[in-house]
């Protein structure tokens, strides 16, 4: 169990607290596991009360179940990667404005994109201890044990050892939502508001996983024949899951606290919100500038791409500042060829290009 991978695990923690709440705390984000490696020994199990920003149901849970907590840590990486991936093309694009958190201060404001950085994280982890159940790396769970879907053919044999989504989600929901559910806001609030904001995306995430979860066969038989087959439940790519929560990131609905303590659509013209999709209870600011208070890198320096009209476009991007031209010197595989038996050699091709960067 590696620093590294502890470190993430934590990461994915304080993602995971209200920054509405925490916003004025005295713990600094120097404080973040990612800046203590020496917290960590390598081949020991995680301190779980050294560990910072498990709130005491976490720790507990963490005592109880310490070898997941490595598996929480590949779902954070794995979470981290995919939305940056998704916003690689945006103003925002998944980072942050220092190197001591994962997503930043920008989870201090309850919007979009904090709504998609919930429902990613809490997505990775179902994914990864899903997994780690089928590969038989937790003692607490095995190989999926979901019933056999009614609509496989009868002479199909449902048994091969399938993602265990189901135990995934269930320890995901209880691990993940902790934190929130023992805070005790005034009914009404806007705390109260982020906390119910922020258990909402987690599910929306935890569902996307549940929901792409498919079957998968295999075949059996002389010659490749296939004359029978083994199927099991096997988890999609992640990359349709941050597909999916992407979709839904564009179609969040904006919510507000009513007295009576519930979330409520800002605009009633649309429909209430299910649980598989997200919200947010504040406007995202614009991204264009550096504002360390809202967690904005701005987009000065970043690629553009001159051509295009979207938001990766100079226009856009750039924010109507204008932008920068220069030339790139860029090194490509080229002229391949398969040699027998049994390698493909290629030559280098260099070729100049234009690039444009933000001013």
């Amino acid at each position: 169990m590696t620093g590294p991978r502890l470190a993430l695990a934590a990461a994915l923690l304080c993602s995971c607290t209200s920054p509405v709440a925490d916003a004025n705390s005295s713990r600094s984000l120097a404080m973040n596991p990612i800046q203590r490696p020496e917290m960590y020994i390598i081949g020991a199990q995680p301190v779980c009360s050294q560990l910072p920003g498990l709130s005491p149901g976490q720790r507990k849970l963490c005592q109880l179940y310490q070898e997941h907590m490595v598996f929480i840590g590949e779902g954070a990486r794995s979470a981290i990667k995919e939305c940056q991936y998704q916003f690689r093309q945006r103003r925002w694009n998944c980072s942050t404005v220092d190197n001591t958190s994962v997503f930043g201060r920008v989870m201090k404001i309850g919007s979009r994109e904090t709504a998609f950085t919930y429902a990613v994280s809490a997505a990775g982890v179902v994914n990864a201890i899903s997994r780690a159940c089928r590969e038989g790396e937790l003692s607490s769970c095995g190989c999926s044990r979901t019933a056999r879907p009614k609509d496989l053919p009868r002479d199909w044999l449902w048994g091969g050892c399938g993602d265990n989504v189901e135990y995934g989600y269930r320890f995901a929901k209880e691990f993940v939502d902790a934190k929130e559910r023992e805070k005790n806001y005034v009914r009404g609030s806007e705390e109260q508001a982020r906390m119910l904001m922020n258990l909402q995306n987690n599910e929306a995430g935890r569902r996307a996983v549940y929901k792409l979860a498919d079957v998968a066969c295999k075949c059996h038989g002389v010659s490749g024949s296939c004359s029978l087959k083994t199927c099991w439940l096997q988890l999609a790519d992640f990359r349709k899951v941050g597909d999916l929560l992407k979709e839904k990131y564009d179609s969040a609905a904006a919510m507000r606290i009513s007295r009576k303590g519930k979330l409520e659509l800002v605009n009633n013209r649309f429909n209430m919100p299910t649980q598989e999709d997200l919200v947010y209870v504040d406007p995202s600011p614009d991204y264009c500038l550096r504002n360390e208070t809202t967690g904005s890198l701005g987009t000065q320096g970043r690629l553009c791409n001159k051509t295009s009209e979207g938001m990766d476009g100079c226009e856009l991007m750039c924010c109507g500042r204008g932008y920068d031209q220069f030339k790139s010197v860029q090194v490509e595989r080229c002229h391949c060829k398969f040699h027998w038996c049994c390698y493909v050699k290629c030559k280098k091709c260099t070729e100049i290009v234009d690039q444009y960067v933000c001013k």
